[in-house]
């Protein structure tokens, strides 16, 4: 059992808590039994499993199914456990998984989110969760977003990572134009547009546009857009916070393409 903060593993895996050494070691930080389950149900490579004896008596066929999808498992004292995790109080298991599994390309179908400088990655999380609730087809971020793999944004998302597709794009603008090439129509979110979100034929292959929060969406994307739409808010409330902008537009979207295929069924 590993017990001293001097070993190289423990050392290693601490600095996953920095973005830099995310990058630099090209792993990422899984925690929490709910994450860990998750990642085993869709097969998703892992690299090292670290656990306490307690979650290991308590978790034996995940944690039997865990071995057998990493390279090397190891049992820790609370003590290693809490410093290697990032959460306050962390349940009993730390994994890592590498970041190659991170998408460059989506499909160009569907409804898709498509997020400019999205820096807090408890909204991102919470958009990846919304997404995948919605039933959309995928997910992009700006290359100067927040990690899609940050520890905050996994916990965030409930899980849900493992099940959306997502991508990182460098020029979101060629990935919007792009979009448009392949037939979908580009809805960008602006407090000034005509159009409320409701109006807009979501049946067709959308991909919604949402910028960052305090800025909002850039001038030039906004600008390429096919429709530009707003969300209605009493007086007095300047507006609302990303993810939930995202969640209304998604379950518009969920709400037309039901009522369609419920209409030819």
């Amino acid at each position: 059992m590993l017990t001293s903060l001097q070993n190289s593993l423990v050392k290693q895996i601490r600095k996953l808590h920095s973005t830099k050494e995310r990058h630099k070691q090209q792993l990422f930080l899984l925690e929490g039994t709910h994450l860990l389950e998750e990642a085993c149900a869709v097969n998703y490579p892992l690299e090292t499993v670290c656990c306490t004896p307690d979650w290991q008596a308590a978790h034996a066929l995940l944690w039997e199914e865990a071995c057998s999808r990493c390279d090397r498992t190891e049992i820790v004292s609370k003590e290693i456990l809490d410093a290697i995790a990032t959460t306050v109080q962390p349940d009993g298991v730390v994994a890592t998984a590498k970041r190659s599994g991170v998408q460059t390309q989506l499909p160009f179908t569907g409804i898709i989110l498509a997020l400019e400088t999205v820096q807090d990655p408890g909204n991102l999380g919470t958009m990846i969760r919304a997404a995948a609730a919605a039933g959309a087809s995928g997910l992009w971020v700006s290359g100067d977003s927040v990690d899609l793999d940050s520890p905050k944004v996994l916990r965030a998302s409930a899980g849900q990572w493992f099940r959306l597709p997502t991508a990182v794009t460098e020029d979101l603008k060629a990935t919007v134009q792009q979009s448009q090439q392949a037939g979908m129509q580009v809805v960008a979110t602006l407090p000034s547009a005509t159009l409320t979100y409701w109006e807009v034929d979501w049946r067709k292959p959308s991909l919604i546009l949402l910028g960052n929060e305090g800025a909002g969406l850039s001038a030039e994307l906004a600008a390429i857009a096919d429709k530009q739409v707003r969300i209605p808010l009493s007086p007095g409330v300047e507006s609302l916070n990303v993810a939930i902008a995202a969640a209304l537009m998604l379950y518009e979207a969920r709400r037309q393409i039901s009522q369609e295929l419920g209409v030819r069924s």
